[in-house]
């Protein structure tokens, strides 16, 4: 989709939050992946690393989540907010016309 077309259809904002999501998604994927690779690691050279890698997925996790909630893309404290915004998002998305 063009720029203008993303500016007149209000795309682009949920464009960014589409965006957004995944990152948060793949942020929480990666904390769970560390912690249980943190679980069994062989050696304590090995086990230092990947909790500094863990920590660092931690801190981008709370980056992004903090950055959503900001922009009010992420209602983490408020399921029913988080629903109705699913929602709004997903009758978005099924209204968009197709190419």
């Amino acid at each position: 989709m063009n720029s203008f077309i993303e500016n007149l259809t209000g795309m682009d904002a949920l464009s960014d939050q589409v965006v957004a999501m995944d990152l948060l998604i793949a942020a929480k994927s990666g904390v769970r992946n560390y912690a249980m690779a943190v679980t069994e690691a062989g050696t304590p050279e090995i086990k230092e690393m990947l909790t500094r890698h863990l920590e660092e997925a931690i801190e981008l996790h709370d980056q992004v989540s903090v950055y959503m909630v900001e922009k009010e893309w992420y209602h983490a404290w408020n399921t029913d907010e988080q629903i109705d915004l699913n929602l709004l998002n997903m009758k978005t998305a099924l209204n968009l016309p197709t190419l």
